[in-house]
């Protein structure tokens, strides 16, 4: 693979020590034959490098080194020796047994004076050394590789070329290792060695103790010198690789799309998180102030880690974050030069998330709060019967609903719509409403909506009544009415409508709009309950089983959840199930509810395909594109082609059993 290897080790002068000897040895040191030589690698030079292995462990992370595991040759022992040591200089100078190897290591026949270059068109070696001499501050040894073929491809197979290369982004180096560019100081010298020709860059700033370089800005310095160096490779690459890649996504996010799905509907078993989660639960009550991942102790960060982890050893869950992986891989292959390790979900940034999901769940276990997994269901109480509505109505809310018609047509039947709603027609007044409340070829326009929703629900619809119900108890300003929404909410209940006698239910259980009163709840939920509805006799076998509102009842119980399941609820079966397992009724489904909500974290960073071509740019504009990602907060070796379509998920929150 293409690619640019990059390594800054230092040097630290001062009390005795200084760098001008590791000047002199790149600036002289002769250039090695480039004679292949297959023979096998001397005894002394197997001794070297499993010494130098063990010393340096990084060793093993040259291109060098490859090139030796692979074909063990002398000229690549020689080639993996000398680059290792150079690397290691200070480590190398105080070692007797490295030392008399540089000293007696075979050389060609020597090229000029000495290969430095810098700034300056020419180098004095001896004031470049002096200046070194008396230096008391760290001083850099970048040292830069290529591939042999590579090299000759591209041109930089020479020192003209390397020095161009360098002056050009020696500002980009000086900001990489922090030093202003007039503080900034570097010589170079290249060496055209075996399979890997490298330049060797010392660098510093005159100022003792301005320097710093992190791995953020040796990152920073190699992507500027890969950007320049395979430039028009990367145009290409983008070019040949852009269906492929697209595609890659495309069937990457369908995948992870249905797998998300999966988790969605798994209904999920595990004793030993669900055993977590109630530890974390006793923690989080002696933990004050907020009851976020940033704002808790360090032991407990690390029980919601280990609970996350232990949920990524579920099947559905694995496979899902492993797509997801092999995407990232595949993205960032051509700039990585290591392989990466998957990392455990609970360290991987873009799932931060479910930390947080983790920890609600045990806060509401801590706090016996009854919470719901069912915002979608309410939904349902808006459907109406067909058979009720007129031809005219159902006509022309077929064409409002067919994307495939021009939108001028669409338009129009809702002209159309709004002359029958204004002449008295019910479900025109209905379907009008939901139109002004969702928006879509309307701007959504709460007034507008509960006007004409008020209209249907006063001609007594009770599916209009539950609709304006919830509207009211919504928090837009421009409609919220607490005493109305509950008002209408007890007329749809009272004409027949479940949902909204189960909304109710769940009003006076969480108190958001109303006091709260659980005896009250359980009434509404009975009354639902009566009428088939799956929800409520599940949350009023829930209210039974922990003596909420209710006299605790354990046969009454399970008598509910039997009912739930006859009408279909998804989690009723698993509960009945496991009948005889359940001390803690409080940790029923916490760990398929957290498959929910890890779902919905897996959809949103599902990889999402570019919606536009791309464009052949040249170099001065992908350079202007990076620097603007990095002022958007991107990473500076950020190389994915920038993504220009998102897709956004509504979708039910699962906050509790």
């Amino acid at each position: 693979m293409a690619r640019l290897i990059v390594k800054s080790p230092y040097i630290k002068c001062g009390g005795g020590q200084g760098a001008d000897g590791y000047m002199r040895y790149i600036a002289t040191r002769e250039r090695v034959e480039i004679i292949p030589d297959d023979r096998p690698p001397t005894r002394k030079q197997e001794q070297l490098i499993t010494k130098l292995t063990k010393d340096f462990p990084d060793v093993k992370e040259l291109l060098e080194y490859e090139d030796y595991v692979q074909k063990p040759t002398k000229a690549n022992a020689s080639s993996l020796i000398a680059l290792a040591l150079e690397e290691h200089w200070k480590e190398v100078q105080q070692t007797n047994g490295y030392m008399k190897y540089i000293a007696t290591r075979p050389r060609a026949e020597r090229l000029g004076d000495h290969g430095l270059f810098s700034d300056a068109e020419h180098v004095d070696l001896g004031e470049a050394m002096s200046e070194l001499e008396h230096y008391t501050g760290n001083v850099w040894m970048h040292i830069l590789s290529l591939h042999r073929e590579d090299a000759e491809r591209l041109g930089y197979n020479n020192a003209q070329a390397w020095r161009a290369l360098i002056r050009a982004h020696r500002n980009d180096i000086a900001a990489a290792m922090h030093i202003p560019p007039q503080d900034f100081r570097w010589y170079a010298a290249f060496h055209d060695e075996g399979h890997h020709p490298h330049v060797h860059m010392m660098a510093w700033s005159v100022k003792p103790g301005q320097a710093h370089l992190d791995r953020d800005g040796i990152r920073q310095m190699k992507s500027r010198l890969t950007n320049d160096i395979f430039q028009q490779e990367l145009l290409h690459v983008y070019e040949q690789k852009a269906v492929s890649r697209d595609e890659l996504v495309r069937e990457t996010r369908k995948v992870m799309l249905e797998l998300s799905r999966q988790m969605r509907e798994t209904v999920c078993e595990h004793t030993l998180a669900e055993q977590m989660i109630w530890k974390l639960s006793r923690q989080l009550g002696e933990v004050k102030g907020k009851k976020s991942y940033g704002y808790l102790p360090r032991p407990i960060k690390r029980q919601v880690d280990e609970i996350v982890d232990q949920l990524e050893h579920i099947p559905i869950v694995d496979q899902c974050y492993q797509k997801w992986w092999e995407l990232k891989c595949q993205v960032n292959e051509f700039y990585s030069g290591k392989k990466q390790q998957r990392p455990p979900l609970s360290k991987q940034k873009e799932f931060r998330a479910i930390r947080n999901a983790v920890i609600r769940e045990a806060e509401n276990i801590r706090l016996g709060k009854i919470t719901f997994e069912d915002e979608k269901r309410e939904e349902q109480g808006e459907w109406v019967d067909n058979l009720e509505v007129s031809y005219d109505c159902l006509r022309l809310r077929a064409r409002i609903e067919d994307n495939k018609l021009p939108l001028d047509q669409r338009d129009e039947a809702v002209e159309d719509l709004k002359w029958l709603a204004e002449n008295g027609d019910v479900h025109a007044q209905y379907f009008l409403g939901l139109l002004y409340r969702d928006g879509g070829l309307l701007l959504p326009d709460a007034e507008q909506a509960s006007h004409w929703l008020a209209l249907a629900a006063k001609q007594n619809l009770p599916e209009a009544q539950y609709t304006l119900g919830k509207l009211y108890l919504s928090d837009d300003p421009e409609v919220h009415d607490v005493d109305d929404g509950l008002r209408w909410l007890e007329r749809a209940a009272q004409n027949g409508n479940a949902d909204a006698a189960y909304r109710l239910g769940k009003e006076y259980l969480t108190g958001t709009s109303v006091q709260k009163n659980a005896v009250k709840a359980a009434e509404y939920l009975r009354h639902a309950a009566d009428n088939n509805h799956p929800w409520a006799s599940y949350l009023l076998g829930k209210l039974y089983l922990t003596g909420s509102g209710v006299p605790k009842d354990e046969d009454a119980a399970w008598n509910c959840f039997r009912m739930a399941n006859a009408y279909g609820h998804p989690y009723a079966q698993y509960v009945l199930e496991r009948q005889e397992q359940w001390q803690r009724p409080e940790l029923l489904l916490t760990v398929s509810r957290l498959l929910y909500h890890m779902s919905n974290i897996f959809r949103d960073n599902a990889p999402t395909a570019p919606a536009q071509p791309r464009l052949h740019i040249d170099c001065k504009r992908m350079r202007e594109l990076q620097e603007l990602r990095i002022a958007l907060g991107h990473q500076p070796d950020d190389h994915e082609e920038e993504q220009t379509q998102t897709q956004t998920w509504g979708g039910m929150t699962m906050k509790g059993w």
